[in-house]
């Protein structure tokens, strides 16, 4: 008589048939997720469908595209905030600002941009040095949804406050209120600030990298990758750049270790903040 497997052996084979399907139908490739966000996020779509199990999930893919729209949904991490860790936004304003006020003309890439609110946070300082003509960004995410907030530029004004202090904390210069409209229970980015960003869908895990640019911010989006993906997104952000470009990662992130750790010279060990060598 066969032996039949444990119940977390068959919960693990699940969630293996599960990442295999999305991915043969609809390309998206979670199979490197870091387990123990991957499980959350799993569970969040289950609730969400009102299912029990990760079984009753898999035959959804095939038949409804709708349910695959939750489980991208879910999977892509939209926790952003104007100013976010001001402190890295202080470094970049005093350090890496100045250096890049020397070229002619500055290309940066947001990978990762969730809702668009940190490539507005440095639209902003870039005004503030006079600069922002001369840059163009480039702001990608996989979450349609996310984008279109983000090309829209309109948020609710519920945690104004809160990047009012993150502001500040950066080195504002002026107000974050300045730097937008009020209307109701929402404010708009000013127009100015919304004229150079391109936003666009584009898969980490999959896509080709951009060429060429003079910065890149990859924040808090590595930690949700085992080893291996964290890798190869590194060596995409790393072509990615131009020489002497900037790599900017979240606080819980490094270089270390990693395959592109030899290809960079700390800015702000603390920040994460990077140069390529």
């Amino acid at each position: 008589m066969a032996e039949q497997i444990s119940l977390s052996e068959q919960k693990q084979l699940a969630v293996e048939l599960l990442l295999k399907t999305a991915y043969g139908l609809y390309g998206y490739d979670f199979r490197n997720y870091a387990r123990a966000s991957l499980n959350r996020r799993i569970e969040k779509t289950l609730d969400d469908l009102q299912l029990s199990e990760i079984v009753d999930l898999i035959p959804l893919l095939f038949k409804k595209p709708e349910s695959f729209e939750v489980l991208l949904k879910n999977m892509s991490v939209t926790v952003t905030s104007f100013f976010r860790d001001p402190e890295v936004f202080k470094m970049i304003r005093e350090e890496v600002i100045p250096v890049l006020k020397t070229y002619p003309f500055v290309k940066i890439w947001h990978a990762g941009c969730a809702l668009g609110m940190e490539p507005y946070s440095m639209a902003i300082m870039l005004n503030e040095e006079n600069f922002l003509k001369k840059c163009q960004f480039y702001c990608t995410d996989y979450n349609v949804q996310s984008l279109d907030t983000a090309r829209q530029a309109i948020f609710k004004d519920e945690k104004l406050d809160e990047f009012e202090k993150n502001y500040a904390l950066s080195g504002g210069k002026k107000k974050f209120s300045d730097y937008v409209t009020q209307s109701y229970d929402s404010f708009i980015m000013k127009a100015p600030l919304q004229k150079n960003m391109t936003f666009a869908s584009h898969n980490l895990i999959a896509d080709k990298s951009f060429g060429e640019m003079n910065m890149v911010f990859c924040r808090n989006v590595l930690i949700y990758f085992d080893q291996e993906l964290q890798n190869r997104v590194l060596k995409l952000l790393t072509e990615s750049l131009c020489h002497r470009g900037f790599l900017c990662l979240g606080n819980r992130e490094t270089i270390n270790y990693s395959a592109v750790a030899d290809c960079y010279e700390t800015v702000c060990p603390k920040n994460k903040i990077y140069r390529k060598k």
